[in-house]
């Protein structure tokens, strides 16, 4: 079922991830092994395969698309893992994620108007607001405890002075691994619903929740300007550059202007791979999935007791949710130089800089865990001793 060595080829693969130009371009050297993007180093589950082999067997690749069969398959999915109560109906299938969140900022936001968003965060979240002529408004999180929070002060400050026309929200919070409570939500929402304002909730990383943490949607929460990204297989089935973006809302005006616009630049359809592997996920994918969910969180706890027995002087934010664990360096006393050259030369670990997140301090990093252990071990026993030496 499971496994955690990928069972693959020698193909020539240009994944991103293990590019050595990409990584000599953005860590100085190829020799590292790479932790830096939000991809899974396992083979995807045999269902999701077995479906597109049966559809290049078929030598077919005609118009289809079963929309009735794939948004069942998400509503059932969320209703047994969320008791998320989804009107299959209530779906707009677009491109992607991405994609998602652009088209929601060009709908409903204008030129010039803000965008708040909540850093360190997704780094693409910037991108997309920017690139799209709109302000990214920064609501900083705070750390209390040792643990992210969201500044609700300075968050309804923001949405008071008349410069935020949308929130975008990421439930689970990348990079931090926060899974905001039901409590946390509802004061944003409403705060939100104080000012009018309109929510994106990106919960592409819903499925990933870590024992003690429970996943709320923003559709659940009974808040009529919103609209909720769900149902992409990305991230919990390893289909990132196969997969698609699904919008819910059960706001008909909002659904109605967002279809609208996906279907004037013939983005409405999605392609057969995509849609069976979708639903074979959906269908068939939870016996692989719990597995998965299982041995990460395995790997979270290795992660986390290593690191407070063995190197204390980094600090861990435990995440709650997401295959994403947040480091802060500032304890071991070195220059952002320094420390980079620690990290990738000496631990030969490709880790994402927090300041592609919108973090200031040049010490804190993002690892994504979704490797083998054994390889997760040997780079944190190289990590160890490269500190140690570098005393």
């Amino acid at each position: 079922m499971f496994k955690d060595t990928p069972d693959r080829n020698d193909i020539n693969n240009k994944f991103i991830k293990h590019d050595s130009s990409m990584l000599n371009q953005v860590y100085g050297t190829n020799d590292v092994t790479p932790y830096w993007i939000a991809d899974m180093d396992f083979p995807i589950a045999s269902p999701i395969s077995d479906a597109m082999q049966q559809l290049v067997s078929r030598e077919s690749y005609s118009y289809e698309f079963d929309s009735k069969t794939l948004f069942e398959s998400i509503s059932t999915w969320n209703k047994d893992r969320h008791d998320l109560d989804l009107n299959p109906d209530h779906f707009v299938q677009v491109p992607g994620v991405l994609s998602a969140i652009a088209m929601l900022i060009r709908d409903f936001t204008n030129e010039g108007e803000g965008v708040l968003i909540q850093t360190p965060v997704y780094h693409q979240f910037r991108r997309l607001i920017e690139s799209a002529g709109r302000k990214a408004v920064n609501n900083p999180l705070n750390i209390e405890n040792d643990r992210y929070v969201i500044d609700f002060e300075g968050f309804e400050n923001k949405l008071k002075s008349g410069d935020v026309h949308m929130v975008l929200l990421c439930n689970p919070h990348n990079p931090v691994g926060r899974v905001w409570t039901k409590m946390e939500l509802q004061r944003l929402v409403a705060i939100a619903k104080k000012y009018e304002i309109l929510i994106i909730s990106d919960e592409v990383h819903a499925d990933i929740i870590f024992e003690g943490s429970s996943f709320t949607s923003m559709a659940s929460l009974d808040y009529d300007n919103s609209l909720t990204i769900i149902g992409s297989p990305a991230k919990n089935f390893g289909l990132n550059s196969i997969s698609n973006g699904y919008i819910y809302s059960d706001n008909q005006r909002l659904r109605e202007k967002i279809k609208a616009t996906s279907a004037s630049m013939s983005l409405d359809h999605g392609n057969a791979f995509t849609m069976y592997a979708t639903i074979a996920a959906y269908q068939q994918g939870k016996p692989w999935f719990d597995a998965f969910l299982s041995y990460t969180q395995q790997t979270r706890h290795w992660i986390v007791a290593f690191m407070a027995s063995e190197l204390p002087q980094v600090k861990t934010f435990v995440p709650e949710g997401t295959n994403q664990i947040w480091f802060d360096f500032t304890g071991l006393g070195l220059t952002s130089d320094r420390l980079k050259s620690l990290l990738t030369e000496q631990a030969k670990m490709a880790l994402t800089p927090g300041t592609w997140f919108g973090e200031s301090d040049e010490n804190y990093y993002r690892m994504n865990f979704a490797a083998p252990l054994a390889q997760i071990q040997h780079s944190f026993e190289l990590l160890k001793r490269s500190i140690n030496n570098s005393k």
